[in-house]
């Protein structure tokens, strides 16, 4: 999430020793505060950013109560998160929570959980009604996997979205459990990718996709990781990332080296244009996506609802995969890897035009904004 201006400062109020992804209710509070900007609460004075340890909540709440002065996050009443502006609001939230009690007559305004309030999530492409639920023993697994399910992007490929987001939450609770750090999860990831590109370029073919599948899936489960226990780094996140940006031209590269271990092998001019279109598509298609974000200041994949449908299946390296593995099949990924050529430059050309689309509503003086924002829901 952005960082936040002129930051109020943040305290937890009640004890609560039960853990939530190895964390009290305290720490995991803090680390979220700590994420955003967010000072301890002696560290300043001011307004106040409270947090009732009674509650686990999803971060995305904290970041937008703490833009909302005088809101008040409550659950059956009671206050779970409070943006209080002055010490007399910091002693009547802190008394509240404590008690376990709605609040008196007060001028702070009540925003009720149960009413279903929906935020969006510019980090994760998504609008929700984030999880806030009781923290309690009984209630660790559901709020896990809130937590977890909560970490996903809204808009993202149909592999991540559909395939495998239970096989990496037990990998996450894996790793959650035994301390292992998201940086080491995206190594181990980077170790499968090696692998799998080595394969393709032997023409091991079904071996490297499965290497290339677990790899995928930890690619999901580091990112969860870091979000579920809130240790994100500027580090790690160049690590994942960087992998994400560079390893795809390598695989579509080395697949098509591998082909002559089958007899496939292109003649030089198929191979160019082959990988022509994919590598030179690859690069066109993030161009467009970071013109999109410098014109508009938001991903293109999340102005109306059809970039975030297409964005299933566009020509990235997930939904590549589908397409290689149904000519695997037929033994064919010769076809395959001409299949994904195709589907580049038509991927390419979509987002051409709806770059192009977004370019004239501006020259008309219209607005660019995306369907999962405030102004893009209707009432």
């Amino acid at each position: 999430m952005d960082s936040i201006d002129r930051s109020p400062s943040f305290a937890s109020v009640g004890e609560n020793d039960t853990r939530l992804w190895g964390l009290t209710a305290a720490e995991r509070g803090r680390r979220i505060a700590r994420a955003a900007n967010l000072a301890p609460k002696d560290a300043t004075s001011g307004p106040s950013v409270l947090a009732n340890a009674a509650f686990a909540f999803d971060p995305a709440w904290l970041h937008y109560v703490a833009e909302q002065p005088g809101l008040v996050l409550t659950s059956g009443g009671v206050p779970a998160l409070g943006h209080a502006r002055d010490p007399a609001e910091v002693q009547e939230l802190a008394a509240a929570m404590q008690e376990d009690r709605p609040l008196s007559a007060t001028s702070l305004r009540v925003l009720a959980y149960e009413d279903g309030p929906t935020i969006e999530n510019k980090t994760l492409r998504k609008r929700e009604t984030p999880f806030l639920i009781p923290l309690r023993p009984d209630t660790v697994r559901r709020i896990e996997r809130a937590s977890y399910f909560g970490a996903y992007k809204g808009v993202t490929d149909i592999l991540t979205k559909y395939l495998w987001p239970e096989w990496a939450l037990v990998l996450t609770r894996v790793a959650a459990r035994l301390g292992l750090t998201p940086n080491f999860i995206t190594f181990i990831g980077a170790v499968f990718c090696v692998l799998a590109t080595w394969c393709f370029a032997e023409g091991l073919y079904w071996l490297g996709m499965g290497l290339g599948l677990a790899f995928m899936v930890l690619d999901t489960v580091d990112g969860k990781l870091a979000r579920c226990t809130i240790t994100s780094s500027a580090w790690g996140n160049v690590f994942d990332h960087g992998m994400d940006l560079v390893h795809p031209p390598f695989w579509w590269w080395f697949w098509a080296v591998g082909l002559g271990h089958w007899g496939l092998a292109y003649e030089d001019a198929t191979f160019w244009w082959v990988q022509g279109a994919i590598q030179l598509g690859y690069v066109v298609q993030r161009l467009i996506e970071g013109i999109f974000i410098r014109q508009n200041g938001m991903h293109i994949h999340v102005w109306r609802k059809f970039d975030s449908q297409f964005r299933l299946i566009t020509a990235r390296r997930n939904p590549n995969m589908v397409i290689l593995f149904a000519f695997m099949l037929f033994a064919r990924p010769d076809l395959g890897l001409i299949a994904v050529a195709w589907w580049t430059v038509i991927s390419c050309l979509i987002h051409l035009v709806r770059l192009f689309q977004a370019w004239v509503i501006r020259a008309r003086g219209g607005k660019i904004k995306s369907w999962l924002s405030d102004e893009g829901v209707p009432a």
